[in-house]
């Protein structure tokens, strides 16, 4: 790969981020990493080798600071309110800036009705992206991230439960490795890759029944899924210092976990196809977390029996978030009889030819239909 080729890539200190900062510098790409404070995770990326941009995702002026001289970019949108407003600062940044390419990533369930409004805003972004008119776009919308399963890994290593909201829900999770393994081979090649949607998968579709047995294996103990309810849940993510934003976002995509929408059109061999490699097993990806649970659960730092029971405790004694309050930020914005992906039936027929809910006006074939038109002509 050529040095010359600057690459920014936001929201880096995240999973996603760190990954693909790793490879592409790894490609031999110079690489600008947006982060929001210089703590201990900018300070190992600048060890690697990375250019440090701290900046706020939000400020016009920081964005168009962190693409200057930037060829090609990786925008992860930060999980959090506004999501509309940081990615079409990103865009018009991008444009203004004379980016070649946008590599922009999403999810697999936005569409319009979506009770949402963070993933409603992930539908607007991705159909508005695409009227750039200089910047190619890339849309890179996985599902939910094998993460999500294994969130509380050190208590239930010590306890042997896996306590999760999902019911007998099945998904692919997707690790955030090969997430970033597939957003580096598009900004590889972006001009092939220019107007296409990918969603990468695991290899398998697992119930979270299916986790636990992967994690019996991984501890070397018996491990037995255990669902709760979603208050519950929260009670959990709240003790681990879990936003309430997230929670409030997260119940409804638990719902869609439940009920199967993950599991339309899954799972898909996008990572192998991009990469040239199958994607991560969830065994693999659960290995690698469980030996590094600084990335994965910084809150506990007591990982014996001991402390997994002080956590049970503190669980049970944190209050659980009253999402009433958080409507708040939605305002005129709440939509009246929303669905959720396994309620949209138009959500589903685009699933289920592998692409995103777009309109119709701007996607409308599936992504891979139209990179084997562009590799065979």
């Amino acid at each position: 790969m050529s040095t010359s080729t600057k690459v920014l890539v936001t929201s880096a200190a995240g999973h996603i981020g760190n990954d693909a900062v790793r490879l592409l510098i790894q490609n031999g790409y110079q690489v600008r990493a947006f982060v929001r404070q210089n703590d201990w995770r900018a300070k190992d990326l600048e060890a690697q080798g990375a250019e440090i941009f701290v900046g706020n995702l939000f400020d016009f002026r920081d964005l168009t600071k962190a693409m200057d001289g930037v060829k090609r970019a990786f925008h992860i949108p930060p999980f959090a309110p506004h999501l509309l407003h940081n990615t079409m600062l990103t865009c018009l940044a991008a444009q203004e800036a004379g980016l070649e390419s946008l590599v922009l990533l999403s999810g697999w369930n936005p569409n319009p009705s979506h009770p949402s409004m963070l993933t409603r805003e992930h539908w607007i972004a991705n159909n508005v992206a695409r009227w750039m008119p200089d910047v190619d776009v890339i849309h890179l919308t996985p599902g939910i991230f094998a993460f999500t399963y294994l969130m509380t890994t050190p208590v239930t290593r010590q306890l042997g439960a896996l306590t999760l909201p999902f019911g007998d829900g099945m998904n692919a999770p997707v690790s955030e490795r090969d997430i970033a393994r597939c957003a580096v081979a598009l900004l590889d090649d972006p001009k092939k890759y220019a107007g296409t949607t990918w969603r990468p998968t695991g290899p398998a579709l697992l119930s979270p029944s299916d986790v636990a047995a992967v994690l019996s294996e991984v501890f070397a103990r018996p491990v037995k899924y255990q669902p709760i309810s979603f208050k519950m849940f929260t009670k959990a993510a709240r003790a681990m210092g879990a936003a309430d934003f997230d929670m409030y976002n997260l119940r409804h995509y638990a719902d869609e976990i439940a009920n199967g929408a993950f599991a339309i059109g899954a799972p898909t061999d996008h990572v192998e196809r991009l990469t040239g490699k199958p994607a991560e097993s969830f065994r693999e990806t659960a290995e690698r977390y469980a030996a590094d649970v600084r990335r994965l659960a910084p809150n506990l730092t007591d990982l014996s029996t001991f402390g997994a029971i002080r956590f049970m405790l503190k669980m049970m004694l944190t209050p659980a978030p009253n999402f009433k309050d958080l409507t708040a930020f939605e305002g005129s914005g709440r939509i009246k009889d929303p669905m959720l992906g396994h309620e949209n039936p138009e959500w589903q027929a685009a699933a289920l030819t592998g692409r995103l809910a777009f309109l119709s006006s701007t996607s409308p074939k599936p992504s891979f239909a139209l990179v084997q038109e562009r590799e065979t002509s």
